[in-house]
């Protein structure tokens, strides 16, 4: 509970302005229309892509989701060959999920339209607005690792 009213009004506004960003980017990043893998997959490939193969175990507790949702999405990304299920290297009796070309290659499609529309919205920053959104990433990182 925030401790003074300043705190609750920063809180609340965090809140609207990171919705509203989340909000417009699970958009840009279905407007390949509804044959497109929803925000979830998306962020489901991005795990795999930058930490590599791992149980959907791993992957609900980074993601903070239940395994039965994890499991759910991992089961679609499978059937839309983007994914690939496989057996541990160092476990055999554990499954990892990985991954695949293309799985990468939608991916890529996918983040380029987005980073697209989000480097033009960028290059109407001014240079103290660019520092100071590169000083607030961390923070924002830190936040939302800590909720």
């Amino acid at each position: 509970m925030p401790s003074s009213a300043e705190e609750l009004e920063v809180a609340t506004d965090l809140r609207v302005a990171i919705g509203r960003i989340a909000r417009r980017m699970r958009q840009l990043y279905a407007a390949g229309g509804g044959a497109g893998p929803s925000f979830t997959e998306i962020a489901v490939l991005n795990r795999l892509q930058r930490d590599g193969p791992q149980s959907t175990t791993q992957m609900s507790n980074r993601e903070h989701v239940t395994s039965q949702a994890i499991t759910a999405v991992v089961g679609e990304l499978e059937a839309k060959a983007l994914v690939s299920r496989g057996r541990d290297n160092l476990d055999r009796r554990r499954t990892v999920v990985s991954i695949t070309d293309a799985g990468r290659a939608l991916l890529a499609d996918r983040e380029h339209t987005v980073m697209q529309s989000l480097v033009r919205v960028l290059e109407s920053c001014s240079d103290d607005e660019m520092r100071r959104l590169l000083a607030v990433t961390p923070l924002l990182n830190r936040i939302a690792d800590s909720l």
